[in-house]
C-alpha cells in the first residue's frame, strides 16, 4: 500500500510541476508577444489617443488609414522593395560565397587553408561603427553611393565571417566518406558540392540566412550614411524620415514598423524547422 501511495504522489507531483511548467510556458509567450499586440494597436490610433491616455488599450476609432498613408504618403512601398532587393542580394551573394569557401577550407587540403580561416574569423572582431569612414571614402572614391551596391558590398563582408564559422563547424561533422565514394565513382569536385554536400547543409545555410536577414534588414547606420536618394532609401531610414520637424504622425510610423515586421515573422516560421536542424546536428555531433 505504500509504495502505491508513493507511486501515486509521485504521479501526483510530475502533473502539478508539468502544468507548472505549462503555465509558465504560456506566461513567457505572453511577455514575448504581447509587444507585437501593442505594437498593431499602436499603428491603428491617432495622436489624440496615443497620447491621451489610451496608449495600451484598444483604440475607440481603428484608423485603417495610417496603412495606406505609410503606404503611399510615406512612401512605405518603395522603401520596403528598397530593403528586399539590399537583403536579397546580399543574402544570395553570401551564401554562395559562404558555402563555397567553407568548403574549400574544410574540405580541400591546400598549405594556408587554416591561415585563410583565421582572416576571416578575425572579421567577426571588427566592430562595425569602426569601418564608417574607410567605407565612406571608398565608395565615394568609386562612385557608388547612393546606390544598392553601396550597402550590398559592406553587408556581404560583414555576414561572411559568422557564416563561414557556422558552416565549417558545420561541415566538420559530414563524413568525408560521403564524398570519397562518390569521387570512386568518377564524380567531380563540383558534382560533390553540388549534389552531396550542399543538401546536407541546407539546415546550416538557413541559420546563416536568418542571421544575415536580421543584420541587414534591421541595419540603420550605414543605410543612413551613404544613401541620400530618397529613391533608394531603405525601410529604417524611410520610417525614420516619416518623423517631422514640428509635428509627427505616429499612426503612420506605427503601420510603417509592422509592415517592417511581418517579413521577419515570415520568415522565421518557414525557416525554424531547418535552424532547429542545424542546432540539434550540431548538439549531437558537435
Amino acid at each position: 500500500m505504500d509504495n502505491v501511495a508513493n507511486k501515486n504522489n509521485k504521479r501526483g507531483m510530475k502533473k502539478i510541476g508539468f502544468y507548472l511548467l505549462e503555465a509558465m510556458l504560456v506566461i513567457w509567450a505572453i511577455i514575448q508577444l504581447y509587444p507585437l499586440f501593442w505594437l498593431f494597436l499602436f499603428s491603428v490610433k491617432n495622436n489624440t489617443e496615443i497620447f491621451g491616455g489610451n496608449i495600451l488599450g484598444f483604440p475607440r476609432i481603428w484608423q485603417w488609414s495610417n496603412y495606406s498613408e505609410a503606404l503611399s504618403s510615406g512612401n512605405v512601398g518603395r522603401y520596403f522593395i528598397n530593403s528586399s532587393i539590399v537583403t536579397v542580394l546580399t543574402i544570395v551573394i553570401s551564401s554562395i560565397l559562404v558555402a563555397t569557401s567553407a568548403y574549400a577550407i574544410v574540405r580541400m587540403k591546400w598549405k594556408y587553408s587554416k591561415l585563410v580561416l583565421t582572416i576571416f574569423l578575425m572579421g567577426m572582431m571588427v566592430p562595425i561603427h569602426a569601418t564608417l569612414l574607410p567605407l565612406f571614402i571608398i565608395l565615394k572614391n568609386l562612385n557608388l553611393l547612393n546606390t544598392y551596391a553601396s550597402l550590398v558590398i559592406p553587408y556581404v563582408a560583414f555576414a561572411i565571417p559568422m557564416g563561414i564559422f557556422i558552416l565549417t563547424g558545420f561541415l566538420y561533422t559530414i563524413p568525408r566518406e560521403l564524398e570519397e565514394s562518390a569521387f570512386l565513382d568518377g564524380c567531380s569536385i563540383y558534382k560533390s558540392f553540388y549534389y552531396i554536400i550542399l543538401p546536407l547543409i541546407r539546415p546550416a545555410l538557413a541559420t546563416i540566412a536568418i542571421f544575415t536577414y536580421l543584420s541587414t534588414w534591421n541595419e540603420l547606420m550605414f543605410a543612413n550614411t551613404f544613401i541620400n536618394d530618397d529613391a533608394i532609401k531603405t525601410l529604417t531610414v524611410g520610417i525614420m524620415s516619416l518623423s517631422g520637424q514640428y509635428q509627427t504622425e505616429w499612426g503612420p510610423i506605427g503601420a510603417g514598423l509592422v509592415i517592417a515586421t511581418i517579413p521577419t515573422i515570415l520568415i522565421y516560421v518557414l525557416l525554424s524547422e531547418q535552424v532547429q536542424k542545424s542546432l540539434v546536428v550540431g548538439a549531437v555531433k558537435g
